[in-house]
């Protein structure tokens, strides 16, 4: 995996030097090695631009060329290179890697008063994506890195497709609209902005990269001539995402906040220490205690959105967070409404619930939680576990998002970011010609799901805010409702 960076909030120009130290021995400086090493110090450590006159660079002094060493060593000592101040082959190779635009200060003491978000529910948006990546590639890859930062923090991350967001997301070209150009290939691969409003949070990558969905190199750390067939937008997001929340860079080689960009072997979806110490200090350690339950005000709010819902025990079945609700399906539904921990009701599973789904026929429902599912044969009764690759799903696949069971066609439909596949629950395996688009096959839908289940001859979809009753028979949308209304708000 790689670790990565973002991008300086100050005014970058380039002029041409003369610098006169040594490079190596009696080697002397290429005019673009002093450019760049000018450049880099100007963009990372602070290095005064240089006076002109007459068009022309006024001729450095030595309080310049002293201001230039200083600059230098800090350089160096925050790469953990030899102090020298010279710019020698060693220093002029770390300034050519790849990396992320946001000086190189002290670990999480760049932005003045410790920025962060005040509301630990933060929404983000994907504004524009890479065509270099499917659309799924690239959601997964986001939520994989939002979760590397949820996981150490009492933070939730719930992605919006319309409206505002928290964080925006988008890929762009050279000048887009923020006064920080991108500079092409390599140098400069993305950047992101402090917590805050407006532009506050977001997060642009450079289109000018290659973007993919996972690991190309062959080696844990860069050389300087080193070319990579493309960038990992996993890697790159961790890192970016780090800064959206409050994070500067870090001196640790193992950290996700370390500014240059670097492979490592396997992927890495836990933080290094560093990178947890910063983001508890911003935000405190993970709430490991019970929640409380939502209050009605909550539960009613017109945002109000659901993780999973299935049909158990003649009970529709809402599961939001770590907390249930449960509905009868008999005449006096409406009046029934029961909740509570997902713990009471299933034991065994104190996880968050990303999908559900039943089988009446076999009085069977299916329990996602990441890469794990659990089969309830009733609830309050133990459950066993398995893998979702017992279905049959391409490894890239690692989380559901929704599930919805069929029983006249005997297929169950598995939702995942803006495809679905098809598992036939007789053959147990996946239909072929999957996945495909929602939007392409369920007319009238959300592009996402977020639960889903089915009741009297129709499929429910929850998607946001709303639920689309969708007829399966006529292949198509009939009604959207408010999402809680199911809970009778």
């Amino acid at each position: 995996m790689g670790l990565l960076w973002i991008p300086v909030l100050s005014s970058l120009m380039f002029v041409k030097v003369s610098w006169t130290r040594p490079f190596e021995g009696n080697q002397q400086l290429e005019p673009e090695d002093v450019e760049l090493a000018e450049n880099y110090l100007r963009k990372f450590y602070s290095l005064q631009q240089t006076d002109r006159e007459d068009g022309f660079l006024v001729r450095r002094r030595r309080s310049s060329a002293a201001a230039m060493e200083d600059k230098i060593r800090e350089m160096q000592n925050f790469f953990g290179l030899r102090e020298t101040g010279i710019l020698d082959s060693s220093t002029l190779c770390v300034m050519k890697l790849p990396r992320c635009g946001v000086p190189d200060v002290e670990n999480f003491s760049f932005y003045p008063f410790k920025p962060k978000w005040k509301n630990h529910n933060i929404t983000y948006m994907i504004a524009k994506y890479t065509p270099d990546m499917s659309r799924e590639d690239v959601e997964k890859a986001f939520h994989s890195a939002l979760k590397m930062w949820s996981d150490a923090a009492p933070l939730r991350f719930t992605q919006v497709t319309s409206g505002s967001a928290d964080i925006v997301l988008t890929f762009a070209r050279k000048t887009h609209g923020d006064f920080f150009p991108f500079d092409g290939p390599r140098g400069v691969l993305a950047h992101a902005f402090q917590p805050g409003e407006g532009m506050g949070g977001d997060v642009h990558f450079d289109e000018d990269e290659t973007w993919t969905a996972g690991n190309q190199a062959p080696s844990l750390v860069f050389q300087c001539t080193m070319t990579l067939p493309g960038y990992s937008l996993f890697a790159v997001a961790a890192h970016e995402l780090g800064h959206s929340l409050g994070l500067t860079h870090s001196k640790d080689r193992a950290a996700i906040m370390y500014p240059n960009y670097r492979h490592h072997s396997s992927s890495q979806h836990t933080l290094a220490k560093d990178d947890m110490l910063g983001i508890q200090m911003l935000y405190g350690k993970p709430n490991k205690k019970v929640e409380t339950q939502p209050t009605a005000a909550q539960k009613c709010d017109p945002d109000f959105t659901f993780d999973a819902a299935a049909v158990i025990d003649n009970s529709i079945v809402l599961f939001k967070n770590r907390h249930l609700w449960m509905r009868t399906t008999d005449g006096s539904y409406w009046n029934q409404l029961t909740e509570g921990h997902i713990r009471t009701y299933l034991p065994g599973i104190n996880d968050h619930i990303d999908a559900a789904y039943d089988i009446p026929s076999k009085g069977e429902a299916f329990i996602f939680t990441g890469q794990k599912y659990w089969v309830v044969k009733k609830l309050k009764s133990r459950s066993h576990v398995g893998s979702i690759q017992d279905f049959g799903f391409p490894s890239r696949v690692t989380h559901i998002d929704a599930a919805v069971h069929i029983s006249e066609h005997g297929k169950t439909v598995f939702f995942t970011g803006s495809f679905y596949y098809r598992y036939d629950e007789v053959k147990r395996q996946m239909d072929h010609g999957y996945p495909r688009l929602i939007q392409t096959n369920w007319r009238g839908a959300s592009r996402r799901v977020d639960a889903a289940f089915k009741m009297q001859g129709s499929i429910f979809l929850l998607s946001g805010p709303k639920s689309y009753q969708y007829d399966f028979k006529q292949k198509r949308v009939v009604k959207i409702i408010a999402g809680n209304s199911w809970l009778g708000c």
